[in-house]
């Protein structure tokens, strides 16, 4: 899914993927692990999304925290 933001200047597009983050502590550390590995391949992240957020539960108890954020960056093209 991508989207074109207008500025007085110029035409930017942004492109934004979901990305999963998966944590034994808590949804803020799996969204921050998201983010985190996004930034490994993905140059100029603008901002995050937070779009759901679950977990894996055993034996009454909360084993995996997962966060599923939407990251949004510039599309850069080539010259």
């Amino acid at each position: 899914m991508s989207s074109v933001c207008a500025t007085e200047t110029a035409m930017t597009a942004v492109k934004i993927v979901k990305v999963l983050g998966t944590s034994t502590e808590s949804w803020e550390d799996a969204a921050h692990e998201a983010v985190a590995q996004a930034s490994e391949t993905i140059e100029d992240i603008h901002g995050v999304e937070v779009e759901d957020w679950t977990a894996n539960v055993e034996d009454g108890q909360i084993t995996e925290y997962k966060t599923t954020v939407e990251v949004a960056f510039p599309v850069h093209h080539q010259q």
